[in-house]
């Protein structure tokens, strides 16, 4: 990098999504950071709103516009076109974050909510969580982002915002390593997943069971499989030579995942080695074990290696 590299446009981000999904947590965190937030606001209020002065303090201030089915005149091709002529006059860094989620999920929140579906005001949520579903697949397709909020708690998606949004104070990819365990399901917004299923199991150990990747006992016996170092090492030097050409694309988050079965031995001790290796080469990842505190089950675990001495 040269010290010419010019002044960053101002960011827009359009908020978007399925009623439900998570936008108004969205929006809040966005607020949170320092972004000028604007919910709800109608098609034909988006271009005067960008070109209305502002102090010279806050010129360089990020907007983050909500928009969804219940805005005045939305309509998701429209939006599409408008972004396409925004972007093409130049002036502002425009990127949309579309916010999806499960069907079965969408009607668990609004049954919990007791709230009625913006497009099934007299029928089933289900009626209007798929009319709209089938209306936003084309903006869907469109945003540079997309977070699958099906498997998130409240503050599980406020940290995914904070990740992909703060001002990092340069161009360096918000950078996750995660773990998390196969059983309980893949983590939806993840980049890169890595299966460490092919290394031996510490749950079939009697006394390595109650414990975690981060126990030293567990890691060692993890270390112990022949095949670890050769594999983990190539992983790592793969993250090392993907990082620096993601950051060359402007790609401003990125995300690896590690499994295992049930999320709690061997994936957690790897990403806790490779997010060390990372942070080595000058990296800053944020570290997130996602099934660490989940009970130890038999049944997840699949079948038990056969009798060796303890070993798969």
């Amino acid at each position: 990098m040269t010290g010419t590299v010019p002044a960053a446009e101002p960011r827009l981000l359009l908020v978007t999504g399925l009623s439900g999904a998570g936008k108004s947590t969205v929006l809040r965190v966005l607020e949170d950071l320092g972004w000028e937030v604007v919910d709800n606001l109608p098609l034909s209020l988006l271009e005067p709103l960008i070109e209305a002065p502002v102090k010279p303090s806050e010129a360089a201030r990020p907007i983050a516009v909500g928009i969804d089915s219940r805005s005045r005149g939305f309509k998701p091709a429209r939006l599409v076109k408008r972004i396409k002529e925004l972007r093409e006059a130049g002036g502002r860094d425009i990127q949309t974050l579309f916010l999806d989620c499960a069907g079965a999920e969408l009607e668990r929140r609004f049954s919990e909510t007791r709230r009625r579906h913006p497009l099934a005001e007299d029928r089933p949520a289900a009626d209007g969580i798929a009319r709209e579903r089938e209306m936003m697949e084309s903006l869907r397709r469109w945003a540079e982002h997309v977070v699958d909020t099906t498997n998130y708690s409240s503050n599980d998606l406020q940290q995914e915002i904070r990740q992909r949004f703060a001002d990092t104070g340069g161009d360096e990819p918000s950078l996750t390593v995660m773990s998390f365990g196969f059983a309980r399901g893949l983590p939806r917004n993840a980049d890169l997943v890595f299966d460490m299923r092919y290394l031996r199991n510490p749950h079939w150990d009697p006394k390595l069971r109650p414990g975690t990747g981060l126990d030293a006992d567990v890691s060692a016996y993890v270390a112990a499989d022949p095949a670890y170092e050769t594999t983990v090492a190539q992983i790592e030097t793969l993250l090392l030579t993907l990082l620096p050409r993601y950051r060359a694309e402007g790609k401003s988050y990125v995300t690896i995942a590690f499994g295992c079965t049930g999320g709690r031995h061997r994936s957690v001790h790897v990403a806790e080695r490779v997010a060390g290796t990372l942070r080595a080469a000058g990296h800053a990842p944020n570290l997130l074990h996602r099934n660490l505190d989940s009970a130890p089950q038999d049944g997840l675990e699949g079948k038990p290696p056969p009798a060796s001495g303890g070993k798969a």
